[in-house]
């Protein structure tokens, strides 16, 4: 960092700030990253928020639009209580994947606090919800307010026609089953807000006016039908009801013959919601890299060109440090790799093998080494990566060094842990692998599906779990989940467990069990 390079046209100084200093601050900050880094953002609408309207936001699942339901409530306490006891501190900053990118600041952050912000979120965060294929695939940036506002209206009308507490029961089954409710696979359709609102009106008032008739066209087997031609009605049937469906919630909304109009449409909202925050669990280290790899880059270059002070730099820096803090496995703060960390770690890295690399570099990264252009390579995988293949491709052996990794092989039928891969060439592979394989959702996710259902005989759901590595449901959990299912379906709902490497059965449960 060059030093004596004299401050005279600073954008700030002190901890002071008002809005028209944050206007000019984050006018800066935009071109500095435009021509330092090349990035390609939303238009921005910043907003000033207090502690206790970020507490809010926590509640209610990041949005700035929500509809009522106790949970977020009940969030709101356990936040603010951890809070005021100083339990834990509150983000410095809440970014919204919206077109305009809506970026909440806190009140109380010092003025160099609200630049490193700035530059995290409204020019970081911004250019990765726009560029990443996920984000492109799976969300709608230009429509998520506008149906986030409907949803809120919608929910409100049908408390006032149905009750607060039928809409509460089936808000309550919904979030139970959010987790099962994206499509991984397919791709959801994008609708602008207009019209997302009529199609709903449209939706509702046809299906006010007609009787869900589909059961009607499912085959059914006849009596003393022989095992094959039984068999060949079945498959036909899962044809016809697009089976096995891995979207709970989509499966319960077109097909359950016990909701009315309105419940289902609820049932869409959460899943939509659901879908919106999909790319974001697969992305965590990928987002908060690129946005900590942007704001450490821009506020050096401000220092640099005499734009910040030494004070300023130094609170910037400390703040930063915080973020990017990794403790050590045996700290009693250890809770999992810090996704700032790795995501900066690996930017960065990529910077080294792209201008100063090893010859183990060019071994490793034949096509990037020594290229010189890493602004190039990091566009590129911002854009067309997640965590797990980021990590797949890019985590270097110098980095694997640098962290200490290496693996554990953790049978069940071992008494001891056993060091599987360390620091040679074999071990890098196996180390990146494994580290990548625990970013992989799909992996990680809890797999169950609808594979069948009898709507013409006992309207018996059948659900099914694959299970990997002998890890299954907690009984608690299990068994709550299927009483969610069995209010919003009405019939007889059953799991299997089915062990995903043999088939075999590993366990059934089912609603008719909890309810003797």
């Amino acid at each position: 960092m060059p030093r004596h390079v004299p401050r005279t046209d600073l954008l700030f100084s002190g901890s002071d700030w008002n809005f028209r200093t944050l206007s000019h601050v984050y006018d800066v900050i935009e071109a500095v990253a435009k021509e330092e880094l090349k990035l390609d953002i939303y238009p921005v609408q910043m907003e000033v928020i207090s502690s206790e309207q970020m507490l809010d936001a926590y509640s209610s699942i990041g949005m700035p639009l929500m509809y009522r339901h106790w949970s977020f409530g009940k969030h709101f306490l356990y936040q603010e209580l951890l809070y005021r006891k100083a339990g834990r501190g509150l983000a410095y900053e809440l970014v919204i994947n919206s077109d305009p990118c809506i970026v909440y600041l806190m009140e109380e952050n010092t003025m160099p606090l609200q630049a490193l912000v700035t530059a995290h979120a409204a020019l970081g965060h911004n250019h990765f919800f726009k560029n990443n294929y996920l984000f492109r695939q799976w969300t709608d940036a230009d429509a998520i307010l506008g149906y986030l506002d409907f949803a809120k209206g919608f929910i409100a009308r049908c408390e006032e026609r149905h009750g607060v507490a039928a809409v509460e029961a089936i808000l309550d089954a919904a979030h139970a089953l959010m987790e099962q409710g994206v499509f991984r696979y397919r791709r959801p359709p994008k609708l602008s807000s207009d019209k997302q609102r009529e199609e709903v009106r449209e939706r509702l008032d046809y299906e006010e006016r007609s009787y869900n008739d589909l059961w009607r066209t499912i085959p059914r087997p006849a009596e003393g039908s022989k095992a094959s031609e039984v068999e060949d009605i079945v498959a036909e049937r899962k044809r016809a009801l697009n089976l096995p469906e891995e979207n709970l919630l989509y499966f319960l909304e077109k097909n359950s013959l016990i909701l009315e109009p309105w419940q289902r449409e609820i049932l869409r909202i959460v899943r939509v919601i659901a879908q919106y925050f999909y790319p974001q669990r697969q992305t965590q280290v990928m987002n908060e890299g690129c946005a900590t790899f942007v704001h450490y880059t821009v506020m050096n270059a401000l220092f640099d060109r005499g734009r910040i002070n030494e004070g300023a730099m130094l609170e910037i820096l400390r703040n930063h440090s915080n973020v990017v803090f990794q403790p050590g496995f045996d700290d009693p703060r250890f809770s999992g790799i810090n996704p700032y960390a790795l995501g900066l770690d690996m930017m960065q890295d990529i910077r080294r093998i792209a201008t100063e690399p090893t010859a183990e570099d060019r071994d490793w990264f034949p096509e990037i080494a020594g290229t010189g252009d890493w602004n190039a390579i990091l566009l590129e995988a911002w854009a067309n990566y997640r965590d797990e293949s980021f990590i797949r491709q890019y985590l270097s052996p110098a980095l694997i060094r640098k962290w200490r990794m290496f693996v554990l092989s953790d049978a069940a039928s071992d008494r001891f842990y056993n060091v599987a891969s360390i620091h040679n060439e074999r071990g890098y592979q196996q180390i990146r692998s494994a580290l990548a394989q625990k970013y992989d959702i799909g992996s990680s996710h809890v797999d169950i599906q609808v594979v069948d259902v009898d709507l013409l005989g006992q309207r018996h759901l059948r659900l099914q779990h694959k299970v990997n590595d002998g890890i299954v449901l907690d009984d608690a959990s299990c068994d709550a989940t299927l009483r969610h299912i069995h209010a919003l379906w009405g019939y007889d709902v059953s799991l299997e467990g089915i062990d995903g490497q043999t088939g075999a059965r590993v366990y059934e449960r089912s609603s008719r069990q909890l309810a003797e």
